[in-house]
Parts: C-alpha cells; sequence; structure tokens
C-alpha cells in the first residue's frame, strides 16, 4: 500500500511457489481479503493484514465507548440482525469480541474520518464523531459478505478481512437531491432512497419540495398551498401529495440516524406555480393560476412587488427552519425566465435577510449569487459550461461551490439514446461520463479550495416509482460519492469501474433496480 494514494497491492508474485489447494476456511478468507480491493468510495489508506480475518458470530457484541457513537452502532446492529439472526446486543464499555467503537482516531481523519482496524477477535472503529462512526461503519458493511445487506436470515460464515484502514473525505459536502415536487414520493420510499444513499457515505439529502406541479409540505400559515398546490404532479395524478409537517420532521430524524442532513429547497422566484394557483394573492393581477401537470419551465414567478409575497415567503421560511435543525435552506433560484433581472436582485435582497434571520445559511441554484457579496451563501453550480463569471467571481470572494454540472452529475440525464427514462437536454451521460470531471478543477476560476462539495440531483418529470430513482441513481449516484469522497490522485476509471462493478452482488441483495452499464466489468 503507498500511503495516501489509496493504492492497494495484494496478491503473490510472478516467482511465488505454487498455491496450495484451496479449503472452505482460505476460500473464505480469499473472498474476504478481495472486499478490501471493491470498496466504493475508495479510502486514503489501506493496510492489509493477510494473516488475519475476523469472524463475527452468535456470541459478538457492538460494543460503544460512549453515548454518542450510540445511533452509528444502533444502524449497525439493525442491518446485521436480520441477516445473520445474531442478537449484537449494542452495550457501552469493552468487554469482549465483536465491534467495537472507540473516539480519539487520528486527529488528520478530522471530524468525518475514522480508522478501522481487523483483528482476529475485534473490529475496531476509532473517530472523532458520530459522522466519522457512520463512514466507517459504510466502510465495514462492504468489507462484510454482500448477504449481509438481506432482510432475512442467511447463512454464514461473517467474515472481514485483516486491514487497517485510515480514511476521511476530499469534501465536506457529498450530496443527493431528490424531487419529489414533479412527481411525488411516499415517506417510505423516501426512506427507501436515504438508506441507499447512506451506504456511499452521502452526508447531505436535498429535498426539492416545491415547483410549479406541486407544494409538497404543510404550511400551517398557507395552509392552501398542500390543499390545492400538493393535489397533483405531472401527469394529473389527484390525491393527497404532500408531507405533512409531522412526517417531514420524521425524515428529518430518518436521516440523522444515517449521518444525513436534510437541506429542504422552496425554489423562489420562479418555479412557483403550485403557490400561485394556491393564493391568488401572490400574483401581480391577484388571480389564482391553474394547476399545471406539464413539464415546461420558466413561466412562473411570485410578485416582486408585492410586501404579501415577502410575509409568505418569510412564513415558509419561519416554519421550515424551525423544523430543519441542519444549518442550510435552500432557495431554488433557477430559470426564473419570467422575473427582469432587477426585479430578481429586489427579490433576493429581501429574501436572503429572511433567511439569515431564522438561523439559517442560503444555498441556492447558481443564479442567485450574482445578487449578493455575503460570502456566507452557497451557489450550486447546475449549468453545462465550463466557464460561469458570476460563480467564479463568488469563489474569489470567498464563497464555497457546490458542484453539480448537469452534463456530468444529473441523475435524470439518460444513459444513451435508448433510455427510456429521463432527459438529454445537457446530454447523454453514461457512468464514464459521470466519472470522468475533476470537481476542483471543472470550472474556470473555482479552484479545488474554492469547492465544498459534490452533489447528483435527480429530478422526476419522467421518475414515478422507487425502481424508477434506482434506475437513475445507480450506477451514478456512487459515482458521485467517489468524486466527493476519494482523494483526486485516485482517480482512474480503469481502477475504478471494477470497484463499481464489485457492488452488484450488493445491490441484488437489496433489490435495487440498477442501470447494468456495460461501461462496467459487473461481479457476479
Amino acid at each position: 500500500m503507498i500511503a495516501g494514494s489509496g493504492v492497494l497491492v495484494t496478491g503473490p508474485s510472478a516467482n511465488s511457489a505454487p498455491a496450495t489447494p484451496a479449503t472452505p476456511a482460505t476460500a473464505n478468507a480469499a473472498a474476504a481479503a478481495t472486499s478490501l480491493q471493491e470498496l466504493v468510495p475508495q479510502p486514503v489508506q489501506i493496510q492489509p493484514h493477510t494473516d488475519i480475518v475476523f469472524n463475527l458470530t452468535a456470541t459478538a457484541k457492538i460494543q460503544i465507548a460512549t453515548d454518542s457513537a450510540r445511533k452509528p452502532a444502533e444502524l449497525l446492529a439493525g442491518i446485521l440482525r436480520p441477516s445473520t439472526g445474531f442478537p449484537l446486543p449494542v452495550e457501552t464499555g469493552v468487554t469482549g469480541d465483536g465491534i467495537v467503537l472507540l473516539n480519539n482516531a487520528d486527529p488528520k481523519v478530522g471530524q468525518e474520518g475514522y480508522q478501522l482496524d481487523v483483528t482476529p477477535k475485534q473490529v475496531i472503529i476509532r473517530a472523532n464523531s458520530a459522522q466519522g462512526h457512520f463512514n466507517g461503519i459504510s466502510t465495514l458493511r462492504q468489507l462484510l459478505p454482500a448477504k449481509t445487506e438481506a432482510k432475512t436470515k442467511q447463512s454464514g460464515p461473517w467474515t472481514v478481512p485483516g486491514a487497517s484502514i485510515l480514511d476521511y473525505p476530499r469534501y465536506q459536502h457529498r450530496g443527493a437531491m431528490l424531487d419529489v415536487a414533479r412527481h411525488f414520493f411516499t415517506p417510505d420510499q423516501v426512506k427507501r432512497y436515504i438508506d441507499q444513499i447512506a451506504a456511499f457515505k452521502i452526508n447531505y439529502f436535498h429535498l426539492h419540495l416545491s415547483d410549479d406541479q406541486g407544494w409538497r409540505l404543510e404550511i400551517k400559515s398557507w395552509p392552501e398551498l398542500t390543499k390545492i398546490g400538493g393535489s397533483t404532479e405531472v401527469g394529473g395524478r389527484k390525491g393527497n401529495l404532500f408531507y405533512t409537517q409531522d412526517q417531514y420532521k420524521d425524515l428529518v430524524a430518518y436521516a440523522q440516524n444515517r449521518g444525513i442532513t436534510v437541506i429542504p429547497e422552496f425554489d423562489m422566484p420562479g418555479h412557483t406555480n403550485a403557490a400561485l394557483a394556491s393564493y391568488g394573492e401572490l400574483n401581480c393581477d391577484g388571480k389564482k393560476r391553474p394547476l399545471y401537470t406539464g413539464t415546461e419551465v420558466g413561466f412562473s414567478s411570485l410578485c416582486i412587488s408585492k410586501d404579501i409575497t415577502y410575509k409568505f415567503v418569510e412564513d415558509v421560511v419561519r416554519e421550515v427552519s424551525a423544523i430543519t435543525p441542519g444549518p442550510y435552506f435552500h432557495i431554488g433560484g433557477d430559470e426564473a425566465l419570467s422575473t427582469p433581472d432587477a426585479d430578481f436582485v429586489k427579490f433576493m435582497n429581501r429574501v436572503l435577510p429572511i433567511v439569515k434571520k431564522y438561523g439559517k445559511i442560503t444555498t441556492g441554484w447558481h443564479e442567485f449569487i450574482k445578487t449578493t457579496t455575503d460570502t456566507a451563501p452557497v451557489p450550486q453550480f447546475w449549468g453545462t459550461e465550463t466557464s460561469d463569471a458570476n460563480v467564479a467571481a463568488a469563489a474569489k470572494r470567498g464563497n464555497k461551490i457546490l458542484m453539480s454540472p448537469a452534463n456530468k452529475i444529473y441523475l435524470d440525464m439518460k444513459y444513451n439514446k435508448n433510455t427510456k427514462l429521463g432527459q438529454d437536454w445537457a446530454g447523454l451521460v453514461e457512468v464514464k461520463t459521470a466519472y470522468g470531471w475533476n470537481p476542483g478543477a471543472y470550472l474556470n476560476g473555482v479552484t479545488e479550495a474554492n469547492v465544498r462539495g459534490v452533489e447528483a440531483p435527480l429530478w422526476t418529470e419522467t421518475i414515478k416509482t422507487s425502481a424508477d430513482i434506482e434506475y437513475m441513481a445507480f450506477p451514478r449516484l456512487p459515482v458521485a460519492a467517489e468524486l466527493g469522497w476519494a482523494t483526486a490522485a485516485t482517480q482512474n476509471w480503469d481502477k475504478f469501474a471494477p470497484r463499481l462493478g464489485a457492488q452488484a452482488p450488493r445491490w441484488k441483495v437489496q433489490g435495487i433496480n440498477y442501470y447494468a452499464s456495460t461501461q462496467v466489468p459487473w461481479k457476479k
């Protein structure tokens, strides 16, 4: 292993003695060792210990040094109990064999990194925070056999290869976005996606909660938003297609218990037809707009000159901020084609202070950043070109940039011309294309130090089911996770593709409807 490179070198040399016949034990050890070469994202350092294999047994415990590791430990226990059939109690204090979560990791791993050491009797994960333990657990899951992800009892053995891993992320923000406005997804469907992204060290989940086609979260001071605006979606399906605030709080907590922070988005001043159909006073002429179930963009705008518009915005920000523990509030701001530039600036000059008033940091699609010189807001770049003067200027001032170029990492882009789902306005995005860019050197004037992280958005104009989500997200969501976590020095398609392909058995066990790209050598 080359320190700092993530490169793992194992196996006999060309002059080694002939191999001895395999036994069940050696075969299990070999299979376990192979998993060290199949991790996504790639860890910073891996040191194999080829003479060691840990075997999880029925008497094993998950042991924690302090309560800060309890949620990660309970998550791991909940994953392993159904497949192994083992009780795997979570206990405070280290008293025996099993999986151990300790504090005080090497300072170089920071708050999100971890150290994972496999001994004959224990798997020890050291971290400096719960977030680090969540990330270490994601790695441990991939070191165990794929069948550990099953929801029903399976036969063992449950082996982990001997190794010492030291790991930490390239970027602090590794995100996934789900549009629940174009097509609505139930809380259980959203939780399924949260579980899937958590397995790849994604730490932010961006929920696009409003658009022309639907308003998806209860706002108690504006009840018609969901009564009217939450009554339909693309294609015209009718129903109560929204989340109550209690359901939203449950989703937020569910994500937190997997190490993920929710970022709510309410797009404005454009992409607002669902709100304009709910309340006539938000329109300049005072008349409600008809509900919209198509897929065009750019035709709607809040009335910039009316004070009621800003009362509306403040009420939404106030209510949502009160039930969102994370630090960010996403204001959209994209494709405001029906809002004159001067009005767009006026609107943002009123709205950005409102977000700050309720203790949140503004993030939004990158168009909004031209309206402010404040260095706290986070512009999310979604363009298809490699130059944007406003984003470059923001980076120079000190804003951190979230990278989501549509022609690289939009998960709703078709893989190829024969893909039945998705769109192609930003191009066709096969797996190699999604991998083949460097977030820290993609935009002119935006350096590695200027980049906050990577987020993979999934817009749902054509996406109706969980199977649809999975087909478009897998395998490209793990690609985004790799780009956000692994060091730039490890970026090599020929080495990454086999690691990505090695995820297939695990996805089959989990029932993930992934796209089997011919660019990837899929493991059987």
